[in-house]
C-alpha cells in the first residue's frame, strides 16, 4: 500500500470515528436529558392531579371522571389511583403508542419513564395516592429528530475537514511526485533538481535528492578519466588486488585444459574460519588488515616462483595455483605455519584451515575444485590451522566450476528426501556382557548406486551446508523405529552444530513425547567439544529432553572434560571417553589412577562412565576393576558375538 493511501485511510478513519463517536455522544446525552425531563413531567402531572382530585372533598364519582378525562388526553400509559388501605379503585393502562422513530433506533436506545407519585388529601384526611406513567414515543420521536440533526451538522464538518485534508495530502503529494521523478531521470541519465518544499521533512528529502544529483554529477565526470584504470581493475579483489574468483577460475581452466599448461600441478584452497565472527569481535578495519596479511603470506609464492597464481575466491577463501607437482602438501602446511604465527596476533580465534590437492594436466576444472573443497571441509572439521591433502578420487562433487558445494549439497538433499539413509550397530556392554545399548552411527548413501559411507565422508561436508540439524533429526527417527521393531536401546551421535538451531532441541522434544515408550529406550551424545565451546546450548539439550525419558551424554570425552566448569549443571546422564584415553589403561598405572578419580568424579556427579574404542581384554579388565559402567569397540563386539552364539 503507498504511503498516499496510508495516509488516507489513517484520515477516513479518523474522520468515520470523531463522526461516529460525536453523533453516538450528542443521542446518549439528549436520551439522557429526555429521560430526566419525562421523570420530571410524571412528578409534576401526578401532583397537579393530585391537588384537583383533593378539591372533590372525596366524592369518587367525581374523582374518577377528572382521572379518565385526564388519560382520555393520550399522553399516559397508566393512571391508578390507590387508597390508603391499599385498594385500586381507578386504573387505566393503554399499550405504548408507536413512535415515528425506527423501530432499531427505539430498541437500541430505551427510554424509561419513571412514574409520578403523589399524594390525594381531603383537607387533613389522607384519601391515597396517585400514580402517573406517560408514554415514551414522543421522546423517542424527539431523540430520533435531533440525532438526524446533529448527525448532517456533523457530516457538513466531516466533509469540510475531509477537503481539508485533502489539500494537505495534495501538499505532500506533489513534492513526493517531484523527487520519484527526480530518481526517475537520474534512471534515464539526466540530472535534475527540483525547488525545495515548504514543509521541513520533505524539504530535507528534497535537499538531500538535489545533493546527491550534484555529487552523481561530479562522480560521473570523473569517470571518464577512469574508465581505463576501472577496467584494469575489473579483474581483481578491491581489498587485496588479487585476482578475483572469476578470472582465477579462467586461469585455472587454462592451466588444465591448455596444451602449454604444466602436467602435474598443484592447488591450496585456503579459508579464514569464522570471517563474520572475526569482523564483529576486531571490526571492520581490523579485519581488512588481517586478510590483508593473508593475502602477503600467500603472494609471497607467486613473487618467488614463477607460473604461481593467487586468487580471492570470496570474503573468507583464497586459492593458490602451483605449477608443479608434489608440493602441494608441503606448500599448504608451510603457508599455516607462517600464519599460526602472525593470525593470532589479531586476537583470540582468528585461524584459518587449508586443504590441498594435486592435479594432472586435462583433469575437470569441477573434479580439481570439488576435491580441493572436500580436503578443505575436513581441514575445517578438525579445528584451527589444520591442513588436509585430498585426491581427485575423493571429491564428492562431479563437474562443476563451483567449489563443489552445490553439488554435494544436493547429493545429501537427495539422500535425505530418498531415505538412503542407516544406522550401524555396534555393541555397548556392561561387566557381565549384558547390552547396555547399540551405538548406531549414521550412514548416507551420497550416490544412488554407491556404498552408505560414513560420517567421516559426509559431515564436514554436511557441517558447510548448515545441514547437520535435518541430519541429526532423520536418525532419532531411524533409532525410534529401530526400537519400535525389536525393542533395544539405541544411541545416536548429535552434532554439536544442530544445537544452534534455538529449535532443534524442542522440535526433539515434541518428536520423543509422541512416542514416549521408545523415547526411554533412547541415548542421545554429543562431542565433549560442545560442552566445552556451547555448554549452554548441551545444558539446554538435556533439560528440553529430560521429561521424554531420554538419556543425554558427551561422548569423545578426554583431556578436555575437566575444562567444563560446570559439568554437575549441564544434567547429563553419562560421559564415554574417548579411546585415546583408554587404550593402554592396562600397562600405565598412572593413567588407571587417573581414570579411576575421573570415573570416580563422574560417579559422584551421578553420572554413568562408558569407555570407547576398547580393543583387548586386559585393558577391559582394568576397566571394570575402577569402576567404568559400561565399554564399547572391537572386544566388546567380539564378546557379544560369543555370548549370542
Amino acid at each position: 500500500m503507498s504511503l498516499i493511501r496510508q495516509i488516507w485511510l489513517l484520515l477516513v478513519s479518523a474522520l468515520l470515528l470523531a463522526f461516529f463517536g460525536s453523533v453516538g455522544v450528542a443521542v446518549e446525552s439528549a436520551r439522557d436529558a429526555l429521560q430526566t425531563q419525562l421523570r420530571l413531567k410524571n412528578s409534576d402531572n401526578a401532583a397537579s392531579l393530585a391537588l384537583a382530585l383533593s378539591q372533590q372533598k372525596g366524592n369518587q364519582q367525581l374523582m374518577e371522571l377528572l382521572m379518565a378525562a385526564q388519560f382520555d388526553t393520550g399522553f399516559y400509559s397508566q393512571i391508578k389511583f390507590t387508597t390508603t388501605d391499599g385498594r385500586v379503585t381507578f386504573s387505566r393502562e393503554q399499550n405504548p403508542v408507536p413512535a415515528l422513530a425506527p423501530k432499531w433506533f427505539v430498541s437500541l436506545l430505551p427510554i424509561e419513564s419513571a412514574a409520578g407519585l403523589a399524594q390525594v388529601s381531603d383537607g387533613w384526611r389522607a384519601l391515597g395516592s396517585i400514580q402517573v406513567v406517560s408514554q415514551t414515543a414522543f421522546a423517542h420521536d424527539e431523540l430520533w429528530k435531533g440525532g438526524l440533526r446533529a448527525a448532517l451538522a456533523l457530516a457538513a464538518v466531516a466533509v469540510i475537514a475531509a477537503l481539508l485534508a485533502r489539500a494537505v495530502v495534495e501538499r505532500i503529494r506533489r513534492p513526493l511526485d517531484a523527487a520519484v521523478k527526480q530518481a526517475q531521470s537520474l534512471v534515464d541519465g539526466e540530472f535534475v533538481t527540483v525547488r525545495q518544499p515548504r514543509v521541513p521533512e520533505l524539504a530535507r528529502l528534497t535537499e538531500a535528492m538535489n545533493t546527491m544529483v550534484e555529487r552523481l554529477k561530479l562522480i560521473f565526470e570523473a569517470q571518464a578519466v577512469q574508465v581505463e584504470t576501472l577496467r584494469r581493475e575489473a579483474h581483481s579483489d578491491s581489498l587485496t588486488g588479487l585476482s578475483n574468483r572469476k578470472h582465477f577460475m579462467a586461469q585455472l581452466g587454462g592451466s588444465l585444459q591448455g596444451e602449454d599448461g604444466p602436467v602435474e600441478s598443484g592447488l591450496v584452497l585456503l579459508r579464514v574460519l569464522d570471517l563474520a565472527g572475526a569482523n564483529r569481535s576486531l571490526g571492520h578495519a581490523a579485519t581488512d588488515r588481517m586478510i590483508s596479511v593473508v593475502a602477503q603470506a600467500l603472494q609471497a609464492y607467486t613473487q618467488r616462483v614463477k607460473g604461481c597464481y593467487l586468487g580471492r575466491l570470496n570474503g573468507s577463501d583464497f586459492a593458490l595455483c602451483l605449477p608443479v607437482g608434489g608440493v602441494a602438501l608441503e606448500t599448504a602446511q608451510a603457508v599455516t605455519q607462517a600464519l599460526s604465527a602472525t593470525l593470532p596476533a589479531f586476537g583470540p580465534g582468528i585461524a584459518v584451515a587449508v586443504g590441498a590437492v594435486e592435479m594432472r594436466r586435462d583433469t575437470p576444472v569441477g573434479q580439481v575444485m570439488g576435491a580441493a573443497d572436500a580436503a578443505l571441509a575436513r581441514a575445517e572439521s578438525r579445528g584451527d590451522f589444520e591442513v588436509e591433502l585430498g585426491s581427485i578420487g575423493d571429491a564428492v562433487v562431479r563437474d562443476t566450476t563451483t567449489l563443489g558445494e552445490n553439488t554435494w549439497r544436493k547429493s545429501i538433499r537427495d539422500a535425505l528426501a530418498q531415505g538412503r539413509l542407516r544406522l550401524g550397530s555396534f555393541p555397548l556392554i556392561g561387566a557381565k556382557g549384558e547390552l547396555i545399548h547399540l551405538e548406531c552411527p549414521l550412514r548416507i548413501q551420497l550416490d544412488p548406486q554407491g556404498p552408505f559411507e560414513t560420517a567421516a565422508r559426509w559431515l564436514p561436508l554436511a557441517l558447510r551446508g548448515k545441514l547437520t540439524a535435518a541430519i541429526d533429526e532423520r536418525a532419532v527417527e531411524l533409532a525410534l523405529t529401530d526400537i519400535e521393531t525389536d525393542g533395544k536401546s539405541r544411541c545416536v551421535n548429535l552434532s554439536s552444530a544442530s544445537l544452534v538451531d534455538s529449535a532443534f532441541a524442542a522440535r526433539l522434544r515434541a518428536r520423543l513425547l509422541d512416542a514416549p515408550r521408545q523415547s526411554r529406550h533412547l541415548w542421545l551424545e554429543v562431542p565433549e567439544s560442545a560442552a566445552v565451546e556451547q555448554f549452554a546450548h548441551v545444558q539446554e539439550l538435556a533439560h528440553q529432553l529430560r521429561p521424554t525419558g531420554a538419556r543425554v551424554g558427551l561422548e569423545h570425552a578426554g583431556e578436555r572434560l575437566a575444562r567444563i566448569e560446570r559439568l554437575f549443571e549441564a544434567g547429563l546422564d553419562y560421559v564415554k571417553l574417548d579411546a585415546s584415553a583408554v587404550q593402554g589403561i592396562a600397562g600405565d598405572e598412572s593413567h588407571s589412577n587417573y581414570l579411576k578419580s575421573v570415573i570416580a568424579m563422574l560417579h559422584g556427579l551421578s553420572m554413568k562412565a562408558f569407555a570407547e574404542g576398547v580393543v583387548d581384554e586386559e585393558d577391559a579388565t582394568v576397566l571394570w576393576r575402577i569402576g567404568v559402567d559400561g565399554v564399547t569397540g572391537p572386544w566388546a563386539s567380539s564378546v557379544r558375538k560369543d555370548l549370542l552364539g
